[in-house]
Formats: structure tokens, C-alpha cells, sequence
């Protein structure tokens, strides 16, 4: 009774301040579990030295890939979240006049017609092929003069996050190979006029990715729906190679309660968590690149942008950032993906 007692008590989060850390402790597994709780450095200082060296104790550039807890953590997403399956929308697991129900209005749905059902890719882009290595690419300034793009590009198969810029210089730094990208409503409303206008800067743009899944959460919101499927329509119309899927509002569902699970709790999953996600369970081998919640560098501390290619600072307070940078640590020093934080030797792959 006593023992049972104390694991419930232990399955509560216990938070500790220590300076500008939050160290949580929980249960899991049958045995005790730490990882930190990160708040974002705004500026050189005693706490952000302080903070940084206590992610870098966790964080190791010889990094070694352990397949027990790779499979085991593997085995979990997948039992979950069914990626392989799910995570796409498919003319196979979406017929004509199907039902597709809103991720985030649960009480919404839109009935599938033979138009909508004509934008849906044939079959899961992935199938049971799991690829040797993956980098899940992110957005973040660390990888401003990183040097990376060749380390990148030498990946079997590479995911990148909502439409970013590689040429123009970048390319050294973040590549150019992509097979996959995100593309976030957001931006073709902000950048594009939702495609209510001219449409040809759209498809030009596209043109950097060459024929690449363009991943579209159409069915998140129900605003998403008619700007995404524009999207689809006007790359069927320009003949343009890029090739346009949904995810599947019920994968994102259960990868939210999968993350809450594991100790998140936050609105919404950031587009990278949910890439690095996808990327367990159809990759061997996973190497995050860009992903790093703080505006100074880990090893200099110098100043970073929001982005390596603007500093324009994120509006949305859906997503918890730092929070899911010190899970994706947990499993960087666990051996099950690799996190680069360091920049890339000139010329090296």
C-alpha cells in the first residue's frame, strides 16, 4: 500500500525552480525519469550561461545511436500513432463520400467529393519502406554560417519546415535536397493573397523544391480546407512537379495525445516536433538540424536569429518550443535521433 502510495505520488510532476531551469521529475516506466524544462535566453547574461551549460551536460557530439531504445521508443509512436498508415491522406483510406473530421473543431466535418477526392495522393507516400537516414530540417538561426548544407543533402531523404528559403546563399548552409516540405496556410495567405490573384509566384517559388511532397494540414482548421486545395488546383493547373498531401487530422490527434503522454502539455504541436515524429517511425536514423529554442549560439553565445533567414518573431502562443526541445534532448541523449548543434566541417558529409 505504502508503495503504491508513493508511485502516485511520484506520477504527479514534481517542478523545481533552479535559477532560470525547471527540472520535472516523473514516473515512467517503472523507474524515475528527469529532463529540464527550458525558458528561452533574450539576452547574454549569469542565467543564460547557466542554462546552456546545463542543456550542453545532456547533450553529447559524439553522439552513438542505441537500437534498443530506438525501437522500443519507435515501437510506442507507432502502436499510437500509426504514421505509416495514417499520416497521410490517401485515396485508399479516404473514399468518395467519406467523412473527414476537423483536428482541432471536433464537431466539424467535411464529406469527401469526387473533386477533393481527385487531389488526394494515390497511396501512403511512404508505404512500409523505411528509409535509412533522415534530416528533419528546421527553421531556426542556429544554422545561420553552419556550414551544413552538404551534411544535409548527404541525408537518403530530407524533411523541411512551412516553405523556407535555400538559394540566395542558404544552400551552404542549409541545403537544397528536399523531398518533403510543409507549407503552411498561413503562408500562402500572407505571401500569396490565398491564391485569390495571381498564382504564378506561387509555382515559381515551388520550383527550388522540385518535385517534392508538398505537405499541406488541410483538414486542422476548417479556414485551411479551400486555401490548401487551391494550392492543390493551381499546381495541377501550372503543371507544376511538386506534388501535394494532407495529413490526416486523426494522426495529429493521436500524435498530441502520444507528446501529452510523454510529459507535453501545450496547445498545439510545432511543425518540427510533428516532422520529427513522422520521421521515427519511417526512418532507421533521424538527425535534427535547426532546432534550437534560444536566441545565443550553445558554444559562442553569440546573437541568433529567430530564423536563419529573418528575425521576424512567432505570433502564435500555441506551441511550447523549449518544452519540446528538451524532450527531442531526452532522446537525443537516449541514443534515438541526433540533434546537431554544432556547425558542420566545411566540405564534409
Amino acid at each position: 500500500m505504502r508503495g503504491q502510495l508513493l508511485k502516485t505520488l511520484f506520477s504527479l510532476m514534481i517542478t523545481l525552480l533552479v535559477g532560470s531551469l525547471l527540472t520535472t521529475v516523473i514516473w515512467h516506466d517503472n523507474h524515475l525519469e528527469e529532463f529540464i524544462i527550458l525558458k528561452p535566453c533574450f539576452h547574454i547574461s549569469v542565467c543564460c550561461r547557466e542554462t546552456i551549460n546545463k542543456i550542453l551536460q545532456g547533450y553529447s557530439t559524439t553522439w552513438k545511436r542505441q537500437e534498443d531504445n530506438y525501437q522500443k521508443f519507435r515501437s510506442q509512436l507507432n502502436s499510437k500513432c500509426h504514421g505509416f498508415e495514417k499520416a497521410i491522406i490517401t485515396q485508399y483510406n479516404t473514399p468518395v463520400g467519406s467523412k473527414i473530421w476537423y483536428e482541432t473543431e471536433k464537431k466539424r466535418s467535411v464529406q469527401i467529393t469526387p473533386d477533393i477526392f481527385s487531389t488526394f495522393i494515390k497511396l501512403h507516400p511512404f508505404s512500409n519502406e523505411t528509409k535509412e537516414t533522415c534530416a528533419v530540417v528546421g527553421n531556426g538561426g542556429i544554422l545561420s554560417n553552419s556550414s551544413c548544407g552538404q551534411t544535409i543533402d548527404s541525408a537518403q531523404f530530407v524533411m523541411r519546415c512551412n516553405l523556407p528559403p535555400l538559394q540566395n546563399g542558404y544552400e551552404n548552409h542549409v541545403g537544397v535536397k528536399t523531398d518533403l516540405v510543409t507549407a503552411n496556410p498561413s503562408i500562402l495567405r500572407d505571401k500569396y493573397g490565398s491564391l485569390m490573384g495571381r498564382r504564378r509566384p506561387f509555382v515559381t517559388n515551388l520550383q527550388v523544391y522540385g518535385s517534392s511532397l508538398l505537405l499541406f494540414p488541410a483538414f486542422s482548421y476548417s479556414f485551411n480546407t479551400a486555401i490548401s486545395l487551391r494550392a492543390a488546383y493551381t499546381i495541377e493547373d501550372f503543371k507544376s512537379p511538386s506534388r501535394p498531401i494532407y495529413f490526416n487530422p486523426e494522426y495529429l490527434q493521436r500524435l498530441n495525445t502520444f507528446w501529452r503522454s510523454q510529459g507535453l502539455k501545450e496547445v498545439r504541436l510545432s511543425t518540427g516536433l510533428i516532422m520529427a515524429s513522422l520521421a521515427l517511425e519511417v526512418c532507421k536514423e533521424v538527425h535534427l538540424y535547426g532546432f534550437w529554442p534560444f536566441t545565443n549560439h550553445p558554444y559562442d553565445l553569440r546573437n541568433l536569429t529567430n530564423h536563419y533567414y529573418d528575425d521576424i518573431q512567432t505570433k502564435t502562443k500555441f506551441h511550447t518550443i523549449p518544452d519540446e526541445f528538451a524532450l527531442l534532448l531526452r532522446l537525443h541523449s537516449q541514443g534515438i535521433l541526433r540533434i546537431h548543434l554544432e556547425d558542420c566541417p566545411p566540405g564534409k558529409k
